[in-house]
């Protein structure tokens, strides 16, 4: 009898402690570093609970941009055209556009009728 391959599901095999990613908990760790400061500044003047929740608002919103997508709504315009793409590189996008100098032009050919 010969040998033979049984696939396997190797999807979630590259995230860390089950729910990061290493992207995920990069921001994660990046947005509760800022947190922090605010934690310190506020632990000054004996407000260590507001500094906490500070602190895992930060984080939480840090795992929200590395880990989700845009979702694809025909309602909305900004939707349609960055559905599906990473919430992280949306953001990168618009302040790279914001930026003095760095505008992204994208010209799209008009439909002509019955062509």
């Amino acid at each position: 009898m010969g040998t033979y391959n049984l696939p396997r599901n190797v999807k979630g095999e590259g995230r860390i402690l089950f729910i990061f990613t290493g992207k995920s908990m990069i921001y994660t760790v990046v947005a509760g570093g800022i947190g922090l400061l605010f934690y310190f500044i506020l632990s000054l003047f004996g407000l260590n609970m507001v500094g906490l929740i500070i602190t895992a608002s930060f984080a939480l919103i840090g795992f929200i941009i590395g880990t989700l997508k845009v979702p694809n709504i025909e309602k909305f315009d900004f939707t349609r055209k960055t559905g599906g793409e990473n919430l992280d590189d949306v953001i990168r996008r618009a302040i790279k556009f914001k930026t003095k100098g760095k505008k992204i032009y994208i010209y799209k050919e008009e439909e002509k009728n019955g062509k």
